[in-house]
């Protein structure tokens, strides 16, 4: 599977970009967000993917960001939420808008976006709730709001945990910690380091 492209931002549209990677263009689908990050034609991106197969299709998404694209599969996993809805919502709100209005049930925010309806909105709330806080975007730790891994160094650490055995939500928030006391720079391995002791404390 295809889980990231590094290369050229070879041509764009509405909602999608080519991205040449050694002179092979992948064409993949992107959230509006995700295309005003990507920078001018002939610059240098990295795009994070998601493959998508169906009986009669194979299509290829791709974000920024590693956060998104957790979001994404996340939306796509509830009923109603296909690959055009899932890049509406995330074109429509950040992904800690989305983590926030998931959190407190907030489904009027998650109806912004277009094509969500109030019903489909109920329903992604109320199916993501008790998920939202295992996922980049935010997250509660003692009562207290804490910034969330966002992509980089920091998911890339999230997810070195969970291969250790934490559960997301636990690897979420130690990574989250770490961040904070770290600083923005910190490397994976330091991050990695400091979150295992929030994790295991």
């Amino acid at each position: 599977m295809i889980a990231k492209l590094k290369g050229l931002l070879d041509e764009t549209g509405s909602d999608w970009a080519v991205i040449d990677v050694s002179g092979v263009g992948y064409l993949v689908h992107c959230s509006a967000r995700t295309l005003s990050q990507l920078g001018e034609t002939g610059e240098a991106c990295t795009v994070y993917t998601d493959l998508q197969v169906s009986e009669n299709d194979m299509r290829l998404l791709g974000f920024a960001e590693a956060a998104e694209r957790d979001w994404f599969r996340l939306l796509t996993q509830v009923q109603g939420v296909g690959s055009k809805v899932g890049l509406a919502i995330l074109s429509a709100l950040s992904t800690g808008e989305v983590q926030q209005a998931c959190s407190n049930g907030d489904a009027a925010t998650i109806a912004r976006a277009q094509g969500v309806g109030p019903k489909l909105a109920g329903r992604i709330v109320n199916e993501l709730k008790d998920k939202a806080g295992a996922l980049p975007g935010g997250g509660v730790v003692g009562g207290a709001a804490t910034a969330a891994p966002v992509g980089g160094a920091s998911a890339d650490a999230v997810s070195a945990l969970e291969n250790l055995g934490f559960k997301p939500a636990i690897a979420a928030r130690a990574v989250a910690l770490a961040q904070g006391e770290l600083g923005e720079g910190a490397s994976e391995g330091d991050l990695i380091r400091v979150a295992l002791k929030r994790a295991a404390g």
